[in-house]
Parts: structure tokens; C-alpha cells; sequence
């Protein structure tokens, strides 16, 4: 006898990120594995012959995905010596390397990220966030709500952040002051970019801090979109910002992630003396990498200015910045960069793995391991941070390490005025 059989074999649906600069995204159904091409003509095989057939072809779906372990690498650096590839060349002939394109290789080994590489196959198994809530009495729901209501934009949303949920669930989010669109164009951002974007609305820091005291939290992250297109880079904008939270709520910790404004010095002073408590500028790359990956404007050691002045106007001010990993970065790169941050000061420092947003934006060279995340973490303690929070979906603002910073700026004052206390009441026993 002959049975009738019909196969549905369905792809699950992955909740996967993108970058920092990531969104959450759910992947397609392959339409190879919604219906087996072998079910066709319906009555060709027996039940028992369909099934064996079924088990013969089930791979599975992080196997034929891949787990991004292979594939990416991205592309050497540009100007190789003609010399060096010609003796590349009979190198690797000699060694029979004829799977390897000497195009791929440069002098010294090093790597760069560029739009349209190669992507890894798949990716490991350690990328897994939880979807945002759907709940309306949600603590999400709540945070967005209110945002919306008050016309406020969060980088959250705006950089398409893999931990929107856990943040926001958590009632931790960063406001985007400034609009919602950028004067630069990094290859690595997800945020819109003009020339000429709309004007700041002026009465952004009332509505903000007016938000802030709705939510009822104790720290508070408020960043910005470059605007080149205003004389102070924005800079006065953020400063009437913080003062107006520090009003309504002075036990408020605020931390300002701003631009580099171009270097200009004048705007950053303006910044570390409104009374903000963290100041925070991302250098995003390693040296080599800054002219692949950030906008022209942007600079390594501008970057590097703008954090030593503002704990040069403002001393016991905590300067924090982040380096996006998996762009073709080597280790001694990174550690290099970690010890150009203690030369100048810098407090904070965070690692994140850098997920491409968009097929627009740079290809991630290779996915970097959880162990080589400690390990840069473990670096960077010996090296003399406060803090250094390192791991794959780790981001420059992540409710995690600003309970950790809160406490810790919490804990060190408490202590400075402790010791104040003590001097005062030597100086007292001292008189008598």
C-alpha cells in the first residue's frame, strides 16, 4: 500500500543582533526547509521510506547557519609592497597554498573591516539577548511610552541596541539629545545622517529632565548625535541639560556621552563644569583603524585631547570610553589603546563586540570569544581602571555597568567625606 505524506518543516525564528549600533532582528524561513523537494510526487514513498529519508536530510539549523567561527576576516591593509606579494607568491606556491589569495595577505598581517566583505558564517551561540517585553504594563512599555509623550529620542532605539529589553525592563535608558540625526557618517552607525539636519528643540532639556524625574532612577545617561552644524558642537545644549536635572534632583548621577566637537577644547570645558558626574567619549577603534571606521572629523588622538581636558578642568571628574572589538584589531592593539587611556587618566573603559547593522555598514571581521573578553578585561584591571566591563553585547551604556559606576562613585565620595570629616575633627581636637 502506499501512504500520503505531507512534510511542513519549518526554520525557527531567531531572536539575533546587529550592532551598537545593532538592532534585533528575527531571521527568514529558508523556504528549502519549509518543504522537502523530496515529499514531491506525494505518493512516491512509503511512511517508513519517507521517514528514514527525513532523518537522512535533518541537519541542524545552527550547523547549515554556521556558528561564525569561519568566513570574515576582512581585508589587508591597503598599499602592500609589490616586492612582499611577488615573494608571497612563491611562498605560497612552494607550499602549495592554493586555497589561500595573496590578495588577502599583507606585509604585516594586519587586517581592516570595509562594507561588502566577507560576513563570518553564522554567528556563535553566545549572541542570544531577550526580545523586549510585549506586556503593556510592562516597565518597557513605560519607558517608551513616556518617551513618547514627551517627543524624546533615546540611542536605544535610534542605534538599534541589542539590550533595548533588558535595559528598558530594567528602567535604565539613554537619551539622544540634539535630535535624532548626525552631521557624520561612521561606517559603523545606524543612525540617519544630513548635513543640515533640523534645529535643536530648546526646550529639550526642560522635557528631559521633566522625563528623568518621572522615571525615578538614580543614574541617568544622556548622549547626543554629532552636530557639526552648531558653532558649540552642541555642547551648551548638554550643559543646560545637566543643570536643569541637578535642580530638580541633585542626587541624580549623570553621565554625558558626548561628541569630541572637533577637538574643540572650549566645548568640552563647558560640558565637565555643568556638574555632570561621568564624562564619557568613545574612541570606537584601535589607532590604525580610526580613518576605516570613524568619519573623517573623528581622530584617535583628538579623541584622547578632549578626555585628558576634561579631567584637566575638572579633577576628580570620571572619564569613561568604549572599543568596539571584531573590526581586525590585534591584542596588542587593544592593550596599547588601554595604556594611551591610563596615560591620560581615563577611569572607564568598556569592550563590545561590533555587529553590523545594516548590508550598508562594515562587515565584521571575526567575532571575538567571551575568554578573550576576560582576558582584555583582566588587562585592563591590572593596568589601573576603576572599571572595565568587557563582553560580547557589553555597550558604552549598559544598565549593568552603570549600577556598578553609581556604587562605586557613591562609595568613593562617601569615603572622601569621611575623611573630610576626620581632618576637621583632628583640626577641632587639635585646637583644644
Amino acid at each position: 500500500s502506499i501512504t500520503t505524506a505531507i512534510l511542513f518543516v519549518t526554520a525557527p525564528i531567531l531572536i539575533s543582533t546587529t550592532s551598537r549600533n545593532a538592532h534585533v532582528s528575527t531571521s527568514a524561513f529558508t523556504p528549502s526547509r519549509i518543504v522537502s523537494p523530496h515529499i514531491f510526487p506525494l505518493f512516491s514513498a512509503t511512511a517508513d521510506e519517507q521517514s528514514k529519508q527525513e532523518d537522512k536530510e535533518f541537519v541542524p539549523y545552527i550547523i547549515t547557519r554556521g556558528d561564525g567561527s569561519t568566513g570574515g576576516g576582512g581585508l589587508p591593509m591597503p598599499n602592500k609592497s609589490k616586492n612582499m606579494k611577488q615573494k608571497l607568491e612563491v611562498d605560497m606556491t612552494a607550499a602549495n597554498a592554493n586555497t589561500q589569495d595573496v590578495d588577502d595577505v599583507d606585509d604585516d598581517g594586519l587586517r581592516r573591516p570595509k562594507v561588502g566583505a566577507e560576513m563570518p558564517n553564522g554567528r556563535p551561540s553566545w549572541f542570544r539577548v531577550p526580545a523586549p517585553s510585549q506586556s503593556e504594563k510592562s516597565r518597557y512599555a513605560e519607558v517608551k511610552n513616556s518617551l513618547q509623550d514627551l517627543n524624546l529620542h533615546t540611542v536605544c532605539e535610534e542605534a538599534q541596541c541589542p539590550n533595548i529589553g533588558e535595559c528598558w525592563n530594567g528602567g535604565t535608558g539613554t537619551i539622544m539629545l540634539l535630535g535624532d540625526t548626525c552631521t557624520r557618517g561612521c561606517m559603523f552607525c545606524a543612525v540617519d545622517t544630513s548635513q543640515a539636519p533640523p534645529p535643536p528643540d530648546p526646550f529639550e532639556p526642560f522635557k528631559t529632565a521633566d522625563a528623568i524625574s518621572r522615571w525615578g532612577v538614580d543614574y541617568i545617561v544622556l548622549t547626543s548625535v554629532d552636530r557639526d552644524d552648531i558653532p558649540d558642537g552642541g555642547s551648551g545644549h548638554f550643559a543646560a541639560t545637566v543643570e536643569l536635572i541637578k535642580h530638580q534632583k541633585p542626587e541624580m548621577l549623570v553621565e554625558c556621552l558626548v561628541s569630541d566637537f572637533r577637538g574643540d577644547l572650549e566645548a568640552v570645558s563647558k560640558i565637565a563644569l555643568s556638574g555632570l558626574d561621568v564624562y564619557a567619549h568613545n574612541v570606537e577603534t584601535v589607532e590604525r583603524l580610526q580613518k576605516f571606521v570613524r568619519d573623517p572629523r573623528a581622530g584617535y588622538q583628538q579623541s584622547l585631547s578632549t578626555l585628558e581636558h576634561a579631567k584637566k578642568v575638572k579633577p576628580g571628574l570620571y572619564t569613561k570610553t568604549s572599543i568596539m572589538l571584531g573590526l581586525g584589531e590585534t591584542d596588542e592593539e587593544v592593550t596599547q589603546a588601554m595604556k594611551d587611556l591610563r596615560a591620560i587618566d581615563v577611569d572607564v573603559v568598556t569592550f563590545g563586540q561590533y555587529l553590523r547593522p545594516t548590508d550598508n555598514h562594515l562587515s565584521v571581521v571575526d567575532y571575538v570569544t567571551p575568554e578573550k573578553f576576560d582576558e582584555f578585561r583582566r588587562i585592563g584591571e591590572e593596568l589601573g581602571f576603576k572599571y572595565v566591563a568587557s563582553g560580547p553585547m557589553v555597550r558604552s551604556s549598559y544598565k549593568a555597568g552603570e549600577f556598578y559606576i553609581e556604587h562605586m562613585i557613591k562609595k568613593e565620595r562617601n569615603e572622601q567625606e569621611q575623611e573630610e570629616q576626620n581632618q576637621d575633627r583632628d583640626i577641632i581636637m587639635n585646637k583644644q
